[in-house]
């Protein structure tokens, strides 16, 4: 069962971020930057793709279940990794962050309380609720902040917690949650949500017991972190499957772990390819991981090349066609790349129809793509975008990760120079996004300066 979903909000209510203290200097670069992007390249090329977001923040959050040092390799070079070593920090870890290598020593003696300023940065900060809650039996950890996308409540978080043997109250801003044993039980999820999965997995694996997680969340970030947490001594079964059954066990040790690639990102560069009639190969991401967003990219004319569990190519040389999309939890199309999928369609012969399941404001992108001329209209959950043939140049503003690299794939394809503002989102979540778009023979500039808006 999926919401139906209120149309979006007027564009006001995208704004501009004012400037908070322990935001990183980087991010706060950003955020007096904007992109120049070019109209009119073909890319062509080949880009490596590195570790997983969706992956590498939760993960960083399971070194919090033993004590010593726990070392994570392919890490994205992106601002979130910093944030949540800071998240990790203010509990009493060590992190070390070196290229795309984080060390995070964990201390015999925790700090059940996470209310660092990073915590309202970005929303994966949550997913140490768990593994303090598993680990201590008490948790305070601040509400999370994150991209605008819509309402993501922690009733069902709460509710895993509380099915374990653990109150859970919002109490001052702070999630409180407090236990005098955890005792294995069966959890069904109203939703497959992949952050409560994440939470109530991370406290199941010390809990007394056994742990059935029905209607979990499927996704390979799930399997990535199952995997981890199964080389630090968890006994969990099912694994990418709707149903996670847990063996609690007493003490968890460190380990040694490589991120996933990011299928995200991996799926960014197709629709790359495809909207700009492109030739892209990129590497560093199992393509089995996209396999319905390829099949679509198929259908809309692209010719797709899978490589065994490395990555893939994909060639397109003509107008994509129009395709339909829905977006659904993993195996279905991830609503992460709904705005790509408006993008393509914006610039599609025909007219597609996107159907939004999961997150109600991501159609604000649409507000942005009309001023790049696109022919988009929206009625509660669905936007029909009916094809032009080329967009127009406009100052746009990115209100999330993906609709920031949305509109730079947008902004290739639109006549005369597209500026970008809040690319600090894309930071957020691309790295070195600007260097591989020009490798891959694009045209953007990262400019400083502040917008003036009206």
């Amino acid at each position: 069962m999926f919401h139906i979903f209120p149309a979006r909000g007027p564009r006001s209510a995208i704004t501009r971020p004012t400037k908070v203290a322990g935001i990183p200097a980087g991010m706060m670069a950003a955020m007096s930057e904007h992109f120049d992007v070019h109209g009119g390249a073909r890319l062509t090329g080949e880009v490596e793709v590195v570790g997983a977001k969706n992956s590498v923040l939760k993960l960083m959050a399971a070194a919090l279940l033993a004590e010593g040092t726990t070392t994570i390799t392919n890490c994205p070079q992106i601002l979130d990794v910093p944030l949540m070593a800071d998240v990790l920090r203010s509990v009493g870890c060590t992190v070390d962050l070196d290229g795309d290598t984080a060390r995070i020593t964990t201390p015999a003696e925790l700090s059940h309380r996470a209310d660092s300023p990073a915590m309202s940065k970005l929303r994966a900060s949550v997913c140490v609720l768990g593994p303090l809650v598993g680990r201590l039996k008490r948790a305070v950890v601040a509400l999370p902040g994150g991209d605008a996308i819509g309402s993501r409540p922690l009733d069902m978080h709460q509710n895993g917690l509380r099915s374990l043997g653990a109150t859970s109250t919002i109490e001052h801003g702070c999630v409180v949650a407090k236990a005098d044993t955890l005792q294995g039980a069966q959890i069904w999820l109203d939703f497959p949500s992949v952050g409560a999965t994440e939470n109530i997995l991370m406290a199941a694996v010390l809990a007394n017991g056994t742990t059935v997680i029905d209607n979990a969340a499927r996704e390979p970030e799930i399997v990535d972190i199952c995997t981890m947490l199964v080389q630090m001594g968890a006994d969990i079964e099912g694994a990418g499957t709707s149903t996670l059954t847990v063996h609690g066990v007493d003490a968890l040790h460190p380990t040694e772990h490589r991120v996933i690639g990011d299928r995200i990102v991996g799926a960014t560069w197709a629709f790359a390819a495809a909207m700009t009639r492109g030739d892209i190969t990129v590497r560093g991401v199992n393509p089995h991981h996209l396999d319905l967003v390829l099949d679509k990219l198929r259908l809309a004319g692209a010719e797709v090349t899978p490589f065994d569990g490395t990555g893939f190519r994909i060639v397109q040389e003509d107008r994509p066609k129009s395709v339909d999309f829905v977006t659904l939890p993993y195996p279905g199309f991830a609503t992460d790349l709904q705005p790509f999928a408006v993008a393509l369609s914006s610039i599609s012969e025909g007219t597609s129809m996107i159907t939004e399941n999961v997150y109600e404001a991501r159609f604000r992108f649409i507000e942005e793509m009309q001023r790049l001329g696109a022919d988009a209209r929206t009625d509660g959950h669905h936007a029909v975008v009916r094809g032009v043939e080329k967009l127009s140049s406009a100052p746009v503003w990115a209100s999330d990760i993906r609709a920031g690299a949305g509109l730079v794939l947008a902004g290739l394809c639109a006549d005369g120079i597209t500026e970008i503002w809040d690319v600090f989102h894309i930071d957020r979540g691309y790295p070195h996004f600007v260097e591989n778009l020009n490798r891959l023979g694009a045209r953007i500039e990262r400019v400083a300066g502040d917008p003036e808006r009206s």
